[in-house]
């Protein structure tokens, strides 16, 4: 009875359950994210980190890379996977947490604050490398991230020259010299009731950016930080729907 419940869960899932409702329910949170496949890859250190892919039906598909929030790699996040696979991506959801979720913010806190920052920055640098190479994909990859990842998907394109990232609320307080590796253009969607990823640190990264001659657009929501996140209470269905519209977008526009 459980194995049919989660059959009928994930049939559902495919024809047509809205990402957002998705990511609200737990169990269909969980029953997408069962759908992916674990990976692991070594660093240049010799670090072993892991990651969950989904796979999309075409032989050969450009690649997005995600990079989660200060939970970990959560069931939400594997989903979103999912949902750029049937998107026709291959959706690579990696780890930066060394396999630690929580649902617990003081803890969320604890783990983001005792990421290793060269270990990161080795381990998206791997893994960009992996996505660009990989037999299935294109040759094209991008990045997306939310939060904390937001902050780690333009470090992802900083560390291997991916066509273009995508930052939702992450930390993007770069100068123009540390920007010149960057490949591509970076999307941000940015909310005007963020305390922390404010007006003043993005209008900051838009001069340096164009310092660097890097294309870059910002798109603001009269929202608060982790609009996007159906199972947070500052949750903005709108403004996360047109996010995630603006998003596909412009991978479709620069991946393909």
């Amino acid at each position: 009875m459980a194995t049919l419940s989660r059959r009928k869960l994930i049939e559902g899932i495919g024809v047509g359950i809205p990402l957002a409702a998705i990511l609200a329910d737990p169990l269909l949170a969980r029953a997408a994210a069962s759908e992916l496949e674990n990976v692991s890859i070594s660093t240049a250190s010799g670090k072993k980190v892991n990651a969950a892919m989904a796979r999309p039906d075409a032989k050969k598909a450009p690649a997005v890379l995600l990079v989660h929030e200060w939970w970990g790699l959560n069931d939400q996040i594997k989903s979103v996977a999912r949902e750029f696979a049937n998107l026709g991506y291959l959706a690579l959801a990696i780890d930066l947490y060394d396999g630690n979720v929580t649902a617990n913010p003081e803890q969320a806190r604890a783990y983001m604050q005792a990421t290793n920052g060269d270990e990161a920055r080795e381990t998206v640098a791997a893994w960009g490398k992996w996505l660009l190479s990989h037999p299935t994909a294109t040759g094209k990859a991008g990045s997306v991230g939310w939060c904390f990842g937001g902050g780690w998907s333009l470090n992802a394109a900083l560390a291997s020259p991916l066509d273009c990232a995508v930052v939702y609320y992450g930390r993007v307080d770069k100068k123009a010299s540390e920007l010149a590796p960057l490949k591509g253009p970076v999307l941000g969607h940015f909310a005007t009731r963020d305390q922390w990823i404010n007006k003043k640190m993005v209008d900051g990264f838009s001069m340096e950016m164009k310092k660097a001659d890097k294309p870059f657009f910002p798109n603001w929501y009269e929202a608060d930080h982790a609009f996007a996140n159906p199972t947070g209470a500052r949750y903005d269905r709108k403004d996360a729907q047109l996010a995630w519209q603006r998003t596909t977008d412009f991978f479709a526009k620069y991946l393909h």
